[in-house]
């Protein structure tokens, strides 16, 4: 039971992985993705994406914060 939770988690993160590295970008979650949002009757450009209707993934921002801090530890 055990080993096969381990191995649908590895199997998960593997995936999760794959999907960042192939699209790292997701819609945002405040206005899905429509770029705006509607506050008392109007509509205003999302506050979160700033219009972009996109966000970094979280796996993504993971990555690149690793990836800066290793480039700046073996310059």
């Amino acid at each position: 039971m055990v080993l096969a939770m381990t191995a649908a988690l590895f199997v998960w993160l593997g995936g999760y992985a794959v999907l960042c590295a192939v699209k790292p970008f997701a819609p945002c979650r405040r206005c899905r993705g429509l770029g705006e949002v509607e506050r008392f009757g109007k509509s205003r450009v999302c506050s979160r994406c700033h219009g972009d209707r996109l966000r970094l993934r979280l796996g993504r921002r993971a990555h690149n914060a690793w990836r800066r801090t290793h480039e700046a530890g073996t310059r």
